[in-house]
C-alpha cells in the first residue's frame, strides 16, 4: 500500500509542463532480460547498474523505499551491505539522555537521502525537487523504455527553441526543458567485469536497477507463475487420463 500511495502522489506531481504537453515522442525501445514470461532480471547487470546509481544519481535522488539489505537480492553479500550503508550516516534518537545522535547506517536502514528535507533539497537544484527513485520505472509511462531514453535523451536544443536559464534540452522529456542536467556521460563509471563504459551501456543498467527497485519481487512472480502454469498442465493431463478411463466402456 505504501509503494501505491507514492506511486499516485509521484503521478500526481508531474510538472504542469509534461501535462501540458500533447506532443508524442518517440521512445528507444530495448530488450529487457526481464520481460516476457520466462524474463528475469540480470544479476551482473543490476550490480553494475546499482554502481551507476551509487556513483551518479545517488548525489541527487534519493532511494526512500529501497533498504541497504534488499541489495542482497541482486547478490551482495552481508559484509559488502554493511559496508555500503557504513559510508552513509543518519540521525537517530532520542538517546537515554533524550538527545538526537548520529550513527552509521545500518543494513536495515532505507538508503539515506542526500538533502536532509525537500527544501535544502530545491535550494541545491535551482528551486526543482529531485524526484525519489525507488518507484521512477512504474511512475512514468513508457517504464524503462523512458527512462533510458530520458538519458540518452540529451541534446544541443533547435534553432527555434529558446531554453529558460538553468533548463536543459531533451529529446523526449515532455515540452523538452528538463531541470536535470545530463548526469550521464561516456566512461564516467569503471565497471570491474570489463562492462562497456559507454552512454548507451551506463543508461541500461542504471535502468535495470532502478526497474528492480520498483519492481524487486519480479523474479519470484514469474517464478511462481511458471510452476503454476506446469502445475495446471498436468492437472488437465491427469484429468483427460482420468475421463478416457472413466469413459473406456462406453461405446
Amino acid at each position: 500500500m505504501r509503494r501505491l500511495f507514492i506511486l499516485i502522489v509521484m503521478a500526481l506531481a508531474t510538472p504542469a509542463v509534461a501535462l501540458a504537453s500533447s506532443e508524442k515522442v518517440s521512445l528507444e525501445t530495448q530488450h529487457w532480460s526481464w520481460q516476457g514470461l520466462f524474463g528475469s532480471y540480470d544479476q551482473a547487470q543490476l550490480k553494475r547498474g546499482f554502481k551507476v546509481y551509487k556513483e551518479i544519481c545517488a548525489s541527487c535522488h534519493a532511494l526512500g523505499l529501497v533498504a541497504y539489505r534488499n541489495l542482497a537480492d541482486i547478490g551482495f553479500a552481508e559484509e559488502e551491505i554493511k559496508a555500503i550503508a557504513a559510508e552513509k550516516e543518519i540521525q537517530d534518537g532520542p538517546n537515554d539522555m533524550g538527545e538526537m545522535f548520529s550513527r552509521s547506517a545500518r543494513p536495515s536502514d532505507p538508503f539515506v537521502s542526500p538533502y536532509s528535507n525537500d527544501p535544502a533539497a530545491r535550494v541545491a537544484n535551482n528551486g526543482a525537487l529531485p524526484p525519489d527513485l525507488s518507484l521512477i520505472a512504474k511512475a512514468r509511462a513508457g517504464g524503462p523504455d523512458y527512462l533510458y531514453s530520458l538519458l540518452v535523451g540529451y541534446a544541443e536544443p533547435p534553432t527555434d527553441i529558446t531554453l529558460v536559464p538553468g533548463m536543459s534540452y531533451n529529446r523526449v522529456f515532455p515540452g523538452h526543458q528538463i531541470a536535470m542536467p545530463q548526469p550521464l556521460f561516456e566512461d564516467m563509471v569503471s565497471h570491474d567485469d570489463g562492462t562497456s563504459s559507454s552512454l548507451p551501456q551506463l543508461a541500461k543498467d542504471v535502468t535495470a536497477f532502478l526497474n528492480w527497485t520498483a519492481e524487486p519481487e519480479l523474479n519470484a512472480r514469474h517464478s511462481l507463475g511458471l510452476k503454476t502454469l506446469a502445475f495446471l498442465i498436468l492437472l488437465t493431463a491427469l484429468f483427460y487420463a482420468l475421463k478416457r478411463q472413466m469413459w473406456s466402456d462406453v461405446h
